[in-house]
């Protein structure tokens, strides 16, 4: 039964992190850099495409969306991904999404058998993961794989290392580029192993891509780019986008869904019974969104700066690393839930535990866990928060020997 499944699931992260925290004193002014919330300065031309349009609070939305935001979205698309125009259907190869995790939740309904390859279906999550990966995988009546992603692995899964017993039985395989925690990036080759083993074993990728517009230097290359160079289209690939990260606006909860048309069509009929409708105004702000490019490369450029403070202050420590893209410190400490809960202690910064994103490899076996070592260090505030911030975790750390 579905309780029962997600029964399976550990608390999640947050909560983890409270039980740690919570019962102890901040030694400080609390300062979070644990969510990844990005903060900033709502562009004007959002706030007036909802006043603009908020007559239509009063209307059903379509569960396509409006025309105008099917255009923007594969609009943005095109551009972003170097597809050609001919690469998108805008009417049935797009959809709107109440945020990214709703469709990222949804998705392995519509790809999990009751049977593969004679056993209960697989799907396969990076370790450490974004917990809506496991959830949906339980839910949905599968089973979760957990693939390490090490330093060694460049804090990508292997899915090529997984027994050919496991793969066969698979159904779908999430990967998240640039990667949440580590920041690490897919380049060319790791797409083409990954679509060779989805081809090989007939199972969908659900790229997350939700951080592709925040890098430090190269954009980084899209699932989309890739399979298309490949195949012309987009078999056996799901590709998810969000404005959360790449205009700064969480509380918008607006997504794209992109992909193979077939695949897309069951989403938009599952989507039809479970009614996860983009309001109007908000579907408007987002394709003013999706168009506009300026206030994402001002966004990309506050997060570079940020990470040029991040390495001034704590560049020369071993472990330190600047990500590929997304807008978090990866910072290797030794032992990530005690890190975290010194700095609580000693000056009410809250980072989170890169262990409570993972999963032991080894049962019992905690340095088995993948996050053991590290905390996520999320560079969300303004720069003077930021630096002063780090400037004291530089030196708590550096005193612990951490």
């Amino acid at each position: 039964m579905f309780p029962g499944r997600l029964a399976q699931l550990p608390p999640s992260s947050f909560a983890q992190l409270a039980s740690l925290l919570d019962p102890v004193k901040p030694g400080g002014p609390v300062v979070s850099l644990s969510v990844g919330d990005p903060r900033g300065v709502v562009p004007a031309f959002v706030t007036e495409r909802i006043a603009a349009q908020v007559h239509q609070f009063g209307e059903y939305p379509p569960i396509n969306g409006t025309a105008e935001w099917r255009q923007a979205a594969s609009g943005w698309l095109r551009r972003r991904f170097g597809l050609p125009a001919k690469a998108f259907d805008p009417e049935v190869q797009v959809l709107p999404l109440n945020g990214t995790r709703e469709g990222l939740f949804l998705a392995p309904f519509i790809v999990t058998p009751e049977r593969k390859a004679g056993g209960r279906p697989a799907i396969l999550l990076p370790n450490p993961f974004y917990q809506c990966y496991a959830a949906a995988i339980l839910a949905a009546g599968a089973e979760p794989v957990f693939v390490p992603a090490w330093a060694e692995t460049g804090f990508l899964p292997d899915f090529a290392s997984l027994p050919k017993s496991v793969l066969e039985r698979t159904a779908a395989a999430y990967i998240c580029s640039p990667s949440n925690p580590e920041g690490a990036v897919a380049g060319a080759d790791y797409w083409r192993t990954l679509f060779g083993l989805a081809d090989t074993y007939d199972f969908t990728v659900f790229a997350d891509e939700c951080y592709a517009d925040i890098y430090l230097n190269e954009p980084p290359l899209g699932a989309l780019t890739l399979r298309f160079e490949e195949t012309g289209g987009f078999s056996r690939l799901l590709s998810f986008h969000s404005l959360s990260k790449r205009s700064g606006l969480p509380g918008l909860r607006s997504g794209i869904v992109a992909g193979d048309a077939g695949l897309m069509a069951t989403f938009r009929s599952l989507r039809n019974y479970a009614g996860p409708q983009v309001p109007m105004p908000i579907m408007a702000a987002s394709a003013a969104a999706w168009s506009d490019e300026a206030h994402v490369i001002a966004n990309r450029e506050l997060y570079r700066e940020r990470f040029r403070v991040a390495h001034r202050i704590l560049g020369n420590r071993t472990g330190f690393r600047v990500p590929e893209g997304g807008f978090f410190l990866w910072l290797e400490v030794g032992n990530g839930e005690e890190a975290a809960l010194r700095l609580w202690r000693e000056a009410g910064i809250r980072v989170l535990p890169g262990a409570y994103m993972g999963r032991e490899t080894e049962p019992g076996k905690k340095q088995s866990n993948p996050g053991f070592s590290y905390i996520r260090v999320a560079l969300v505030s303004d720069l003077s928060t930021i630096s002063a911030t780090l400037e004291r975790m530089g030196e708590i750390l550096a005193r612990s020997g951490a």
